[in-house]
């Protein structure tokens, strides 16, 4: 295995574990422990492989699930936002504003209009990565 290879491996590793506990409080020691690397080498080594650092994919996973929350839910929103991680709804908000490029309550508003299959409809609202 080249180390390329092997980098690639223990980078999977930790974003595995973040897609698992998503919700949790992002933890670049613990994560970076499972990569088997230290916590500098882990950000940058995840910005390579992943084209985000750890922080940015965190805060997308979690706006991917607070979108199906709102489409299929009527939760509200200040509940979204505290299942899936966030802190306080205003950083949410603007997170998820930044992401998907609109406030929650106006992304489940327009979501609620959408007549079209459900697995068109994740393709096509799935948040990118911003930058």
């Amino acid at each position: 295995m080249t180390p390329a290879e092997h980098d690639n491996r223990r980078m999977l590793r930790a974003r595995d574990a973040m897609d698992r506990a998503y919700a949790q409080p992002l933890d670049i020691r613990a994560l970076a422990r499972i990569a088997h690397v230290s916590e500098a080498h882990f950000i940058r080594t995840f910005r390579a492989t992943f084209g985000e650092t750890p922080h940015r994919y965190l805060q997308r996973r979690r706006v991917e699930r607070s979108m199906f929350l709102l489409r299929e839910t009527g939760r509200s929103v200040t509940d979204i936002c505290f299942e899936v991680g966030f802190g306080s709804p205003g950083t949410f908000s603007r997170t998820f504003r930044a992401i998907v490029g609109r406030s929650p309550r106006e992304y489940r508003r327009r979501a609620a209009t959408l007549a079209v299959p459900t697995c068109f409809a994740k393709a096509w609202l799935r948040p990118s990565s911003f930058g």
